[in-house]
């Protein structure tokens, strides 16, 4: 993650993603940087419009938002009720059992 966080911030610094300028600014930040995967990287990033995929990828995330924001599914919903159910009727159980060696 950090080799994507490192062309990012060149990127918007204006610098052009190369493998020399990632490898300077991953050891910048005290990552000793992987030749291998800075290449890669770099092969990747290669004719990727950076603004472009930054923008599409902020896009996908608010619109997933509301429908986590949903809440549980109508299933959900029934298992929990169920659930409580059964505990409700666990606690009544106890105390009928408790007011029974009471009272003997």
């Amino acid at each position: 993650m950090e080799y994507v966080y490192a062309a990012m911030l060149l990127h918007k610094a204006g610098q052009k993603v190369e493998e020399a300028s990632l490898g300077k600014v991953l050891e910048a930040a005290g990552v000793k940087a992987d030749p291998a995967r800075t290449k890669a990287l770099v092969a990747v990033l290669e004719g990727v419009d950076i603004d472009k995929a930054i923008k599409d990828a902020s896009q996908v995330q608010v619109a997933a938002a509301p429908a986590a924001a949903a809440g549980p599914s109508e299933a959900e919903k029934k298992a929990e009720e169920a659930k409580n159910a059964e505990e409700a009727k666990k606690g009544e159980q106890q105390a009928a059992a408790g007011l029974s060696a009471l009272f003997g």
